[in-house]
């Protein structure tokens, strides 16, 4: 299954240098508050909104007030605002299949055609921010142990086609200059026509945008619940940044007739298939914040619905607006994951926002049931100890519920810290065990400490 595999930042927003960040089926980061956390998300959304940017000629669409991510201006994502500071970006993943890459020059020829043949894909492009604009320096793709890139000479606005495993041949003619990429990651019109052996390289830009625009996003403010909703039709990509699509999203789901399953199918082991609108509400139901949770069409032709709930078994049903503001907050994380396809990236911005404990600890089961049991990634931001909590206790239990189990290499924990002017990032060493070698002291807090400082305070009073 597709997924997102690794990611590096150079001179991004706060961080100087990432370093390689890991990228596991559950990966999630900590730290303090501005410790740069949203922006190593914001780096993965940037990248899917200018994939779907309509402008070819803009690098990088730095988004605006309706888009997935607003980042300002070209200088408000480079670190320092220094222009010394070239921009750095890197992703790689894995494809469902290998990419087999031939060249025809040597097909021609009845020579071995086949060069490279390799599922591991990814990009990396470092860009030069001044007052004119975003520049490329440099885009390149890399294919197993393969590379592909577009290099910027020093002395002219043009461009040079290298591969350390490819010799792209040049077509009869002058050997015109090569103009700049199309966004931070195209190969302009020309490759193709003044290459004999070039047209593979439109296969790899496909790749990169079928990738990208398999990330789904939630952010950390949600919409209110609405008394009713109105379904205008069609299929939404997701539940929308603020969660205002997720109704939409179950609608669709129903009129699709999609089924999900909880867990793996072995020989031994069957689950049957429910509707994504039943997951949703068995998952609400197994939280403990409702008993019930339907959605139900108010007119004729299915186009204004509303959202009622009960609390409990024999309570009156009520409307979703009239229940805690958890349960409308925590609404969207759960349609999120239940209606992303196998192979997609959820990225979620505190999902924990808004809920008790013992919720925050159950949304780490589904999160972890999401992951393993329908191949979905997911990529959060968190500060909840109990969500965390969970996973390790996960971890050491190894098997769960429902055939599934999790490794420890299926989790990636990250904490994030500022160290003098510049985000700092270390990966958290779990064991078999779920137990962190390396956990900052007292991130959470220090319990002990409080206890003795009350007992203390108790004695001082009392005295």
């Amino acid at each position: 299954m597709t997924s997102l595999t690794r990611m590096r930042l150079r001179n991004f927003k706060s961080w100087q240098d990432t370093g390689d960040v890991r990228l596991a089926p559950i990966t999630a980061f900590f730290g303090s508050n501005s410790s740069g956390k949203t922006s190593l998300l914001q780096s993965l959304l940037l990248l899917r909104q200018t994939t779907e940017s309509p402008d070819r000629s803009r690098v990088l669409d730095l988004g605006g007030p309706s888009t997935l991510v607003d980042l300002g201006t070209a200088q408000d994502i480079q670190y320092g605002h220094d222009q010394a500071n070239l921009v750095g970006v890197e992703v790689e993943w894995v494809e469902d299949s290998a990419i087999q890459i031939t060249d025809p020059v040597l097909r021609a020829r009845k020579l071995r055609s086949t060069i490279i043949d390799s599922d591991r894909l990814g990009i990396g492009t470092s860009l030069q921010i001044d007052k004119s604009g975003i520049r490329v320096e440099r885009t390149e793709y890399s294919l197993g142990d393969a590379t592909f890139a577009m290099v910027r000479r020093e002395s002219e606005a043009s461009y040079d086609l290298t591969s350390n495993k490819y010799t792209f041949v040049r077509a009869p003619g002058r050997a015109w200059p090569l103009p700049h990429p199309a966004r931070f990651y195209g190969f302009p019109d020309q490759v193709r026509a003044y290459f004999q052996n070039a047209s593979f390289l439109s296969d790899l830009e496909l790749k990169l945008e079928q990738r990208f625009g398999r990330i789904r996003y939630l952010g950390p403010l949600r919409d209110d619940p609405r008394r009713q909703y109105i379904f205008a039709g069609g299929v939404p990509g997701d539940v929308g940044r603020r969660g205002e699509l997720s109704i939409d999203a179950l609608i669709a789901s129903r009129l699709a007739g999609t089924k999900v399953t909880r867990g793996r199918t072995s020989r031994n082991y069957r689950l049957p298939a429910i509707a994504t609108e039943q997951l949703v509400a068995e998952w609400l139901k197994e939280l403990g914040l409702i008993d019930r949770f339907t959605v139900e069409a108010l007119d004729d032709r299915e186009t204004v619905f509303r959202v009622s709930v009960q609390r409990r078994s024999m309570s009156t049903p009520v409307l979703l607006t009239d229940v805690g503001f958890g349960v409308s907050q925590v609404l969207p994380v759960l349609v999120l994951l239940a209606y992303a396809q196998p192979g997609d990236t959820v990225v979620l911005e505190q999902p924990e926002i808004h809920l008790h404990p013992a919720v925050q600890a159950g949304l780490a089961d589904i999160i972890i049931e999401t992951a393993l049991a329908r191949g979905v990634q997911i990529i959060l931001e968190s500060h909840s100890e109990h969500l965390l909590a969970r996973l390790q206790r996960r971890i050491a239990e190894r098997t769960l519920d429902r055939g599934l189990t999790l490794d420890v290499a299926d989790v990636a924990l990250y904490f994030c810290e500022v160290a003098q002017d510049s985000s700092q990032i270390r990966e958290l060493e779990l064991d078999l065990f779920g137990s962190i070698a390396n956990w900052p002291r007292d991130f959470f807090g220090d319990p002990t400490q409080e206890a003795l400082a009350m007992l203390e305070a108790r004695a001082a009073r009392e005295a």
